[in-house]
C-alpha cells in the first residue's frame, strides 16, 4: 500500500522555524549571562585594561554595575569603564558614562577626576586649526569647570596648563581666520579677528603675529598712525621678535625685510616718544 506523502504549509514551515530561531536565541542569551563574584569580574576587567583590550575592559566594568548594582565596586566601576572607553578613543561613549557618574554620584570623592577626565575627552579631539573649534571650546568649558570647582586639587592644578593649550588653539583658529581675509583684501575684516587675538588671548603665542598683522591691515587702509601705535606696543612688549623687525620695515619702508628694519628713522622716534618706554 502506498501512502501520500504529507506536505506542510509553508507559512506554518516559516512561522516553525522563526519559532526555533526564537527560541534558540533566548537559549543563547540565558548562556551567555553568568552571575560571577564582583571580585572575578572587576579582577578580570582589570586584567583586561592593563593588557590594553579596553573595549573588553569597559564592558566588563559594566558587568559590575550590572551584576551588583549596589556593591561598593558599582561605583568605582563606572569611573573605571569610563577610562577604559577613553583608552579605546571612544570619548562620546567615556562622556555618557562620566555624566552618569557625576549625577549619581555629586559628593564621591573621585567626582573631581570625573569632571576632569571628561574636559580630557573633548581635549583630546582637538584637532588642527582649520576645523571646527568646537570641540577645543567644549575643553576650555570642562577645564574651567574642574579649575572654579576643585581649585586646589591636582586636576585644578593640570587643567590650568591644558586651559592655556586650548586658549592658545583657539586664538589659532582666530589667525587663520584672519589671514584668510587678509590674503584676499578684506583689511577690515582681517583687523576684526587679530584685535580679537590681542584683546581676548593676550597670554598665547599668537599675539606678536597678531600686532604685526594689524600693522599690515592698518598701512592697507591707510591708517598710518595706528600702524605706528600697534607696532610701538610690539616693539614694546616683543622686542626681540622677528614680528617686531617685520612691523618696523613695514611703517618705515612698507617692505618686510630685515635689512630694511635695521635703519632708524621714524619708528624709532614713534617708540621714544611713548610716555612709558
Amino acid at each position: 500500500m502506498m501512502f501520500a506523502r504529507r506536505t506542510r504549509h509553508p507559512a506554518a514551515l516559516a512561522a516553525g522555524l522563526l519559532l526555533v530561531a526564537a527560541l534558540a536565541a533566548c537559549s543563547s542569551k540565558k548562556e551567555a549571562y553568568v552571575e560571577r563574584p564582583v571580585e572575578q569580574i572587576y579582577n578580570h576587567a582589570t586584567d583586561l585594561l592593563l593588557d590594553k583590550k579596553y573595549v573588553d575592559a569597559a564592558k566588563e566594568f559594566d558587568e559590575v554595575e550590572r551584576q551588583h548594582p549596589y556593591s561598593v565596586w558599582a561605583t568605582k566601576s563606572q569611573l573605571m569603564a569610563a577610562y577604559s572607553q577613553y583608552q579605546a578613543s571612544k570619548y562620546d561613549d567615556a562622556i555618557i558614562t562620566l555624566d552618569r557618574f557625576i549625577q549619581l554620584n555629586p559628593s564621591n570623592r573621585d567626582v573631581a577626576y570625573a569632571y576632569y577626565m571628561k574636559a580630557l575627552c573633548y581635549y583630546e579631539q582637538i584637532t588642527d586649526v582649520q576645523r571646527d573649534a568646537k570641540m577645543t571650546e567644549q575643553a576650555m568649558k570642562g577645564f574651567e569647570e574642574v579649575i572654579n570647582r576643585f581649585p586646589n586639587s591636582i586636576y585644578g592644578r593640570d587643567s590650568r596648563l591644558k586651559l592655556d593649550l586650548t586658549h592658545d588653539h583657539l586664538a589659532g583658529k582666530e589667525m587663520d581666520v584672519g589671514r584668510y581675509y587678509l590674503n584676499r583684501g578684506d583689511y577690515l575684516a582681517a583687523l576684526n579677528r587679530f584685535k580679537m587675538v590681542v584683546d581676548k588671548y593676550q597670554t598665547t603665542s599668537h599675539v606678536p603675529e597678531a600686532l604685526e598683522r594689524m600693522v599690515e591691515c592698518y598701512l592697507a587702509l591707510g591708517l598710518k598712525d595706528e600702524a605706528q601705535r600697534t607696532a610701538a606696543v610690539l616693539g614694546y612688549n616683543y622686542p626681540g621678535s622677528l614680528w617686531y623687525q617685520d612691523s618696523y620695515a613695514l611703517v618705515e619702508t612698507g617692505k618686510s625685510t630685515e635689512a630694511e628694519a635695521s635703519k632708524p628713522g621714524l619708528f624709532r622716534r614713534v617708540i621714544d616718544s611713548i610716555p612709558f618706554l
